[in-house]
C-alpha cells in the first residue's frame, strides 16, 4: 500500500515537476527571474499533460524509493527522488543544472537524513563524491560542467547514508550509464566524439540504481 500511495502521490507531484521544469531555459538572461517563474509555476494548479511522461516518471521513481527505503530513510530519499526527477528533466531540456535547485537542496536533504543516524557518513559521502567529480571537471572541463560537480555532492549525500556500497554503485553507475549512452550514439552514427549530451540524468539514474539495488 505504501508503494502504491507513493507512486500515486509521485504522479501528482510530477505535474508540478513538469510545470517547474518548463520555467528553466538553456541560456537565461536573468536567473533570478527564471527562479521566480519556477516558483510561480508551483503556486498554480496545473493538470497532467496529455502524454504524462514526466508525471509517470516521477510516480515510478517515488514508488521505487518507497519499495526499497527503510522508514527512517524514506522522507529524505523521496525528497531526493522528486528533486532528482526535476533536475533530470531540466538538464535533458536545457543542458543545465541550475544552482537554485542544487544548492538549497543540501541543507534540506541533510536535515531529512538526521533520523537515519547516518548524517556524518552522508556528509562524508557528499564531500568525497563532490571532490571526485571536481577532479574530473578539472581534468576535462569541456566534458563536464560545475553543475555536475554540485549534483555529485547531493548524490553522495543521499547514497552514503545507506552505506558505502550504495555510494560506490552511484559513483560508478553514473559513469557507466553515461558511457553506454555515448557509445550507443556513436554506433548509431547519431553523434561523434565531440558531441555533447547532458550527463546529469545518467548520474541520477546511477543514484536511483544504488538505492534500489543495495539495501
Amino acid at each position: 500500500m505504501l508503494v502504491l500511495l507513493c507512486g500515486v502521490l509521485g504522479f501528482l507531484a510530477g505535474v508540478y515537476v513538469r510545470a517547474a521544469a518548463g520555467a528553466f531555459e538553456a541560456d537565461p538572461p536573468d536567473t533570478k527571474a527564471e527562479a521566480r517563474r519556477a516558483l510561480a509555476a508551483l503556486r498554480r494548479w496545473p493538470v497532467p499533460a496529455r502524454v504524462p511522461v514526466v508525471e509517470l516518471l516521477t510516480g515510478a521513481v517515488c514508488a521505487l524509493v518507497a519499495w526499497r527505503a527503510a522508514p527512517p530513510y524514506l522522507p529524505g530519499l523521496l525528497f531526493a527522488g522528486l528533486l532528482g526527477t526535476l533536475l533530470a528533466v531540466v538538464d535533458w531540456r536545457t543542458f543545465r543544472l541550475p544552482d537554485v535547485l542544487t544548492l538549497p537542496a543540501y541543507p534540506i536533504l541533510a536535515l531529512l537524513l538526521i533520523p537515519t543516524g547516518e548524517l556524518l557518513r552522508a556528509l562524508l559521502g557528499a564531500l568525497a563524491l563532490g571532490l571526485l567529480y571536481g577532479v574530473l571537471w578539472f581534468v576535462r572541463p569541456a566534458a563536464m560542467g560545475l553543475g555536475d560537480v554540485k549534483l555529485a555532492g547531493l548524490i553522495g549525500l543521499a547514497t552514503a547514508a545507506l552505506g558505502w556500497q550504495s555510494w560506490a554503485v552511484a559513483a560508478v553507475g553514473g559513469q557507466v550509464l553515461g558511457a553506454c549512452y555515448a557509445v550507443g550514439l556513436l554506433l548509431a552514427r547519431k553523434a561523434d566524439r565531440s558531441t555533447e549530451f547532458p550527463f546529469g540524468p545518467f548520474m541520477l539514474l546511477g543514484g536511483l540504481a544504488a538505492i534500489c539495488l543495495i539495501q
